[in-house]
C-alpha cells in the first residue's frame, strides 16, 4: 500500500511540474497563441465549440430570415433565456460533481405555484411569497444532498422520484383552480417584461464589467508573483480587456437600438458571473472541482465531500426554483403544466451543450450561458421559419448528442496525452 500511495504521490509531483512548466510557457501573447495551439491539439476545446456554433446559427437563420439578428429578434432571445439559464447554472454545479438532477423542471414549477398562491389567492407580500418559492428549492436540495450522502441512493433515482412526485404536490398547491394569473403591474412581471436599463447605464455597466475583469486579473497576477508562481503578462491582460469592452460595447449598442438590456438579463448574467468567481476563486469551488474529479482522493485530502454534495444539490434547488419564478414572471401564470419535461430537458441540455462534461470535473457557469443562448437561439430561428415544433425536438437532441460526442473525443484525447 505505501509503494502504490508513493508512486501516486510521484505521479502527481510529475504532473505539477509539467503544469508548471506549461504556465511558464503560458506568459505574454505569444505564450497564449502556443498554448491555444497545444489546448486545441491535446483536445481541450473549451467554450469553442459552442461560441463557433452560435455563430454558425446566426448565419444559417439570417440567410433564412434577415431580420432574424434584428436588434429586436436578440433582446427577445436574451429574455427567453433566462429562466431556462438560471436553472442551467444549478445543473452545472451537480455535473461538476458526476450527478445529476431530473427534478429541477418540477421544482420550478412548484415553487412557482407557492409564489403565486401565496401572493395572488392569500395576498400576501411579493418578497414574502419569493422568499417561500427559493425557500422551497432550498430545502429540496438539502433532502436531496441528505439522502445521497447518508443513504447512498443514486442521484438519478432520488430526482427520478422527485421529477414525479413534486408534479404532484404541486397539482395539491394549486388545487381546482389549476391555473393562477399574476397580474402584469406586478413587480415580479415587470421586472422579467418590461424593465430595462436606459443606454446610458447600459454603457456603465459594461465600463463596470470590463474594469471588474481587469482587476480581478491584475490582482491574480501579483499574488502569482508574490508566490514565485508563473504568471500571464499584464499586456495579455489589457489586451483581452480591450477586446471584451469593444465586443460588449458594440452588442450594448445594437440592443439599444431596440430595447437594450432587460434587468432580469442583467440578473443571470450576473448570477453566472459570480457563480464563476465562487467556482473559481472560493475554496469551497475548488472543492467541488476536486471531489467531481476524484472522490476518494478528495476525501483523503482532507475535503469535507459530504457537505460539498449537499451545498451543490441545495444551490441547484434554490436556482430551479429562481427559474421558476422566472417563468411566473415572463408568462404571468402558473398553471398544472408549468416546469414540465421540456424545462427539464432543455437545461440539462444547455448546461451540457455549453460544455460541462457528465463525467464530472470539468465546466463553468459560462457552459450555462452559452448554452442557453445556443438552444434559445435555435428555438426562435425554427419558430420565425414557421417550423413544426416537432423538429425543434430533434435539432435540440441532435446537438445534444453532438455536445456530448465532442466531449467524450475530447476526454479521449486528453487521455492518450496524458492528461488524464
Amino acid at each position: 500500500m505505501s509503494r502504490t500511495r508513493t508512486a501516486q504521490a510521484d505521479e502527481t509531483a510529475a504532473r505539477a511540474d509539467l503544469i508548471d512548466e506549461r504556465l511558464a510557457q503560458d506568459t505574454g501573447l505569444r505564450g497564449a497563441v502556443d498554448a491555444f495551439r497545444r489546448r486545441i491539439r491535446d483536445g481541450d476545446l473549451g467554450l469553442l465549440p459552442v461560441v463557433v456554433g452560435l455563430f454558425v446559427i446566426g448565419l444559417v437563420f439570417y440567410l433564412q430570415d434577415v431580420t432574424y439578428l434584428s436588434s429586436s429578434n436578440l433582446v427577445n432571445i436574451t429574455l427567453n433565456a433566462v429562466p431556462y439559464g438560471i436553472i442551467a447554472v444549478g445543473i452545472v454545479l451537480v455535473l461538476l460533481l458526476g450527478e445529476i438532477d431530473l427534478s429541477v423542471g418540477s421544482i420550478s414549477g412548484l415553487a412557482a405555484s407557492i409564489t403565486a398562491v401565496l401572493v395572488v389567492n392569500q395576498d400576501q407580500p411579493l418578497v414574502l411569497g419569493i422568499l417561500a418559492g427559493a425557500a422551497t428549492g432550498a430545502a429540496i436540495g438539502i433532502v436531496y444532498g441528505l439522502i445521497f450522502t447518508k443513504i447512498g441512493v443514486p442521484s438519478f433515482v432520488i430526482t427520478l422520484a422527485g421529477l414525479l412526485g413534486f408534479v404532484g404536490v404541486q397539482y395539491v398547491v394549486l388545487g381546482d383552480q389549476g391555473t393562477i394569473n399574476l397580474p402584469r403591474t406586478s413587480a415580479l412581471a415587470q421586472f422579467a417584461r418590461e424593465d430595462f436599463l436606459s443606454p446610458a447605464v447600459s454603457y456603465i455597466v459594461v465600463v463596470a464589467i470590463v474594469a471588474l475583469y481587469a482587476l480581478v486579473s491584475i490582482i491574480g497576477i501579483r499574488r502569482r508573483t508574490a508566490a514565485g508562481l508563473p504568471a500571464q503578462s499584464l499586456t495579455l491582460v489589457l489586451v483581452k480587456s480591450a477586446i471584451l469592452l469593444g465586443g460588449l460595447g458594440f452588442l450594448t449598442y445594437y440592443l439599444n437600438i431596440d430595447r437594450g438590456w432587460g434587468y432580469a438579463v442583467v440578473f443571470f448574467v450576473g448570477l453566472v458571473v459570480l457563480t464563476d468567481l465562487a467556482l473559481r476563486k472560493s475554496t469551497w469551488g475548488r472543492h467541488l472541482y476536486a471531489v467531481g474529479g476524484n472522490v476518494e482522493a478528495a476525501r483523503r485530502s482532507g475535503i469535507n465531500v459530504n457537505w460539498i454534495y449537499i451545498s451543490a444539490f441545495s444551490l441547484t434547488g434554490t436556482l430551479a426554483a429562481t427559474g421558476g419564478l422566472m417563468f411566473l414572471a415572463r408568462l404571468t401564470s402558473v398553471s398544472q403544466a408549468s416546469g414540465s419535461n421540456d424545462v427539464n430537458l432543455t437545461a440539462i441540455a444547455a448546461a451540457v451543450i455549453g460544455g460541462t462534461s457528465l463525467f464530472g470535473g470539468r465546466g463553468s457557469a459560462y457552459s450555462a450561458l452559452l448554452g442557453v443562448l445556443v438552444l434559445t437561439a435555435i428555438t426562435s430561428g425554427l419558430n420565425r421559419i414557421g417550423v413544426d415544433s416537432s423538429v425543434r425536438y430533434i435539432v435540440t437532441g441532435a446537438v445534444l448528442l453532438l455536445a456530448v460526442s465532442i466531449d467524450a473525443i475530447a476526454r479521449r484525447a486528453r487521455a492518450s496525452s496524458g492528461r488524464g
